[in-house]
């Protein structure tokens, strides 16, 4: 794969709609692959992406859709040999069969990789990153977590073929199939309780993880984050000769963040090493921080390429000032009847506070009101103090029930109803809706002018805010 894929390669995608199968599928078609693949019938936004691409693609799983001659299957992780009939058919068949991480580690092998993770930020870390690539014209591929506005609303971009820049998962270790040059660390903390029941566990995978990069290799970290800053300093007792580069406000070096300032809806943001001030669209402090991490990873690229100019820097600050961020990232959904719409993909208790912080300090005259929905019953219970001190920001919260997972088996009591009793015994303007849906008529009564409306999580809330904007939308007309 990569620059050693043979142009012709028939691959196959098993769940190919999903958001890193369709950003694989189109950088293998773009290299000459032929693809194809299958996915349910639901709607996502990468059916418009697959067929603009012309990628062909079934909307049921059948052991015949697997067409004769297929030298490769990608199957998402989503999936399993007992339950997908085309996984099955596939391994009877004796067709190679690389689940998506795995396709993707390959994938990177044949580059100058770099790989983006972290418990939170690593998104718009690797949105910023491509942005950033982009402006100042490096031959690279980048792929990212979700749907980015300056990649034309897709997850990848393709600039050329010496660089790959890539979002990589820590959830049950997949990250580990990556191949790593540079790893940007953005964050470490307690998450993915079903997989990792202790800090320590999730810790000991980031340690695992930045362990690939080879001697002369680089660990972008963030100091603010104790985590990150652990996993740096057990890699640097480790002796492995990896070059520690610090980002942050409390950062020393190039990448610190010396000021910060938000006005008329910008952040402007001083790095010590850049010349000048960047200023971004987005709100909050974390979407600082990963700006210099993105600032740190396409300045190791850049020199690489034989340094800045004061063109690389104005076209950098530029493209910086054009981001709009990524889908479901702090993503403004619409303003109508005076109403600001957005909707974030937030899910874990310091993603939720610094999402609402960043809210209430670019946008200080409008009330904010959110709906929230906690994704897994683990995550919830394990965090539950924490996610209801968390939205302390927000004017008035109204809760849901959990979104599940099919990943998880939980046996315990915790329901969307105990966090909102847990929220509620800290603050006034909290409400329980068990169905999102059901909260229409409540918002429709409650939205005023001048109000602004998130949907956060990473369950299906966001198609609350998607039917209270068809309606105000309506009515605008």
């Amino acid at each position: 794969m990569g620059k050693g894929f043979v142009p012709g390669t028939r691959v196959y995608f098993i769940g190919i709609k999903g958001t890193g199968m369709c950003a694989l599928a189109e950088l293998l078609a773009n290299s000459g692959g032929i693809i194809s693949g299958s996915d349910r019938d639901e709607v996502f936004y990468t059916d418009g992406i697959l067929r603009e691409l012309g990628i062909p693609y079934y909307e049921s799983f059948a052991p015949e859709h697997i067409p004769p001659g297929v030298d490769l299957v990608v199957y998402s992780a989503a999936y399993s040999f007992d339950t997908n009939p085309e996984m099955a058919e596939a391994r009877n068949r004796g067709i190679p069969l690389l689940k998506y991480t795995d396709a993707l580690g390959a994938y990177s092998a044949a580059f100058d990789s770099s790989g983006i993770a972290g418990v939170h930020g690593k998104t718009t870390t690797a949105a910023l990153a491509g942005t950033m690539i982009r402006g100042v014209g490096l031959p690279a591929q980048v792929l990212a977590g979700s749907g980015v506005s300056s990649f034309g609303g897709r997850s990848t971009l393709n600039l050329g073929n010496k660089y790959f820049v890539a979002e990589t998962c820590e959830y049950r270790k997949h990250f580990l199939a990556f191949h790593p040059r540079r790893v940007v660390l953005t964050s470490v903390e307690e998450d993915h309780q079903d997989f990792y029941p202790t800090y320590q566990s999730i810790r000991d995978a980031f340690i695992e993880y930045v362990r690939l990069l080879p001697p002369g290799g680089e660990l972008i970290y963030c100091t603010d984050d104790p985590g990150a800053r652990e996993v740096a300093e057990h890699i640097a007792g480790e002796g492995r000769g990896i070059g520690l580069v610090p980002y942050g406000f409390s950062a020393a070096g190039d990448f610190g963040i010396c000021s910060f300032q938000v006005s008329g809806e910008r952040l402007r943001v001083k790095i010590r090493g850049f010349p000048g001030e960047l200023l971004l669209r987005l709100p909050g402090r974390h979407i600082a921080l990963d700006a210099a991490a993105a600032l740190a990873l396409t300045d190791a690229l850049v020199k690489n390429e034989g340094g800045w100019t004061g063109e690389k820097r104005e076209k950098l600050c530029s493209a910086l000032e054009d981001f709009r961020g990524s889908r479901r990232r702090s993503e403004i959904v619409g303003e109508y009847g005076g109403i600001l719409f957005m909707d974030d993909y937030g899910h874990h208790p310091t993603a939720l506070r610094a999402t609402l912080e960043g809210l209430k300090e670019f946008y200080p005259h409008r009330r904010l009101i959110v709906s929230f929905m906690s994704h897994t019953y683990t995550r919830t219970a394990s965090l539950l103090d924490e996610f209801a001190a968390s939205l302390e920001k927000a004017d008035v919260v109204i809760l849901h029930k959990i979104y599940a997972s099919a990943r998880e088996s939980y046996r315990g009591g915790v329901t969307g109803r105990t966090l909102f009793e847990k929220t509620q015994a800290l603050r006034d303007g909290v409400y329980y809706v068990d169905e999102p849906e059901d909260a229409v008529e409540t918002l429709k009564n409650m939205l005023k002018p001048g109000d602004l409306f998130l949907t956060l999580g990473a369950g299906d809330n966001w198609k609350l805010g998607k039917t209270l904007v068809g309606y105000y939308a309506g009515r605008a007309q």
